[in-house]
């Protein structure tokens, strides 16, 4: 019987060497080389205080992956969400969200989904926030999840 991968979160101070490695891996395998995106992958936002990196570990190889970045007012913004290819269809990334949103907790969340997966960051609470507008060749749609009020 297959084990269940397990989820891991940590900062950049606290990721050792092979694990930054094979997750930086992970996101220019399937974002740069199979979606044809040269970008640069490294944008400096992985090692700020308030990113938080959260994957899934399958015996020492990562089979998802997302970043959570602190932005400015409190907002949190989700980004790099990635399956890799062996994985996908498994519900890794549904899993993924929703262990992000409890690191996220009741602050408000944005993220820029590409928008074929609108439905998948919907189901996790997320509405459309603006129109939808082409990066890198790839439709991507702009999603923001209100803070939930916890004076209720």
């Amino acid at each position: 019987m297959p084990q269940t991968p397990v989820t891991r979160a940590a900062s950049f101070a606290d990721l050792d060497t092979r694990t930054f490695h094979d997750l930086l891996r992970l996101r220019i395998d399937v974002f740069v080389v199979e979606q044809e995106c040269p970008y640069p992958e490294l944008d400096g936002r992985d090692v700020e205080p308030g990113t938080r990196h959260l994957w899934l570990d399958d015996g020492g190889a990562p089979l998802a992956y997302l970043r959570i970045l602190a932005d400015p007012g409190g907002v949190a913004r989700i980004g790099r969400v990635v399956v890799a290819p062996r994985a996908r269809g498994g519900g890794h990334a549904g899993r993924l969200m929703a262990a992000a949103l409890e690191l996220v907790g009741d602050r408000p969340c944005v993220l820029e989904a590409q928008s074929h997966l609108v439905g998948l960051y919907a189901r996790h609470g997320f509405a459309v926030a603006g129109p939808e507008y082409v990066e890198d060749g790839i439709p991507h749609t702009p999603m923001r999840r209100e803070g939930i009020d916890q004076s209720r």
